[in-house]
């Protein structure tokens, strides 16, 4: 079985024998071609036989897609709304107004970061109560222009300092889920990167969720697992396993909808492609939901919620 060692080897032989041939003008494209095809069996054995673990890292990628960059490839136009009419904003979770091939939609998201300040301004995606609030404001502005809600999620969680706690993050959080669960619009989430824990549900609460192929869904990351059941942080890859975080595994249990899927080592090798593979799947199910009542979405979507991971219990006992 191929591993990262075998592939960065041979990654650096092909480079070196491209040089040669870019710049010194050897004539070694014969050479060149083999290993470039034995360069994608390697690729294509070790991202189909990936461990849980392996997704993680993957899905925390520094050059992964993400956040607003991510959301300006996959809309057509993007016009922000800020603030929560209490006082506050948080440049963590952001929302506004789009176009999806000429829909006006309404989407939210998650933001980590561009540059270093943008990551300390955004706490790398983990959001204050005002995130939330702004989230459950901008839901509440869907609802009055009956436009469909659209959620990117990507964080490792909710903040979760004194100042959270002070500004009552659990409040927040709490007032998300209900409102997405009560809007009588269509509601439709994308998990990205990271979906943790509670910061992850408050916009998941969705008709239908879809996943990236090496994104993450779980209640508590797989270093805290660790730390907890087994008092030792190195332990992750054991409890990321335990976790049954991937998206593949996810959608056996009937946690997800849709698993899309990325290019071959990851949707930072060809950030183009995985904003279109998202941008046709969003349009593919939005539509459908769009043909249903609205007493038949909030049918469904009372079930979907009431039957969480039945689908994957009746499965086992079958």
């Amino acid at each position: 079985m191929a591993d990262e060692r075998a592939i960065r080897a041979l990654e650096e032989k092909v480079a070196e024998l491209r040089r040669l041939v870019e710049e010194d003008g050897l004539d070694l494209g014969e050479e060149l071609a083999l290993l470039e095809e034995r360069l994608q069996e390697l690729r294509r054995e070790y991202y189909r036989s990936l461990s849980d673990w392996d997704r993680v890292k993957l899905a925390r990628h520094p050059e992964r897609p993400r956040g607003l960059a991510l959301v300006q490839r996959v809309f057509d136009d993007f016009y922000e709304l800020r603030g929560d009419r209490m006082g506050g904003d948080d440049l963590a979770l952001r929302g506004g107004l789009a176009q999806l091939a000429n829909r006006p939609v309404v989407t939210l998201f998650h933001h980590r970061g561009a540059t270093p300040e943008e990551q300390r301004a955004s706490r790398s995606g983990m959001a204050l109560p005002a995130g939330y609030r702004k989230a459950a404001r901008i839901m509440r502005v869907a609802e009055r222009l009956r436009l469909p809600v659209i959620t990117f999620i990507d964080t490792p969680g909710a903040y979760p300092g004194v100042k959270a706690e002070e500004e009552n993050i659990a409040g927040a959080i709490a007032e998300c889920i209900a409102t997405m669960l009560k809007l009588s619009v269509p509601t439709l989430a994308a998990i990205v990167g990271e979906g943790g824990s509670g910061g992850a549900i408050a916009l998941a609460t969705a008709d239908r969720v879809l996943m990236l192929e090496n994104s993450t869904y779980t209640v508590i990351s797989p270093e805290g697992a660790a730390a907890i059941l087994w008092k030792d942080a190195a332990a992750a890859p054991q409890a990321a396993q335990a976790l049954a975080l991937s998206a593949p595994r996810l959608l056996e249990l009937g946690v997800v909808d849709e698993v899309i899927s990325e290019p071959l080592g990851g949707a930072h090798v060809d950030p183009e492609a995985t904003a279109t593979a998202l941008r046709e799947a969003i349009s593919r199910h939005l539509t459908e939901l769009s043909r249903l009542s609205v007493d038949e979405r909030h049918r469904l979507r009372y079930s979907r919620y009431r039957n969480a991971g039945n689908r994957g219990a009746k499965a086992k006992a079958d």
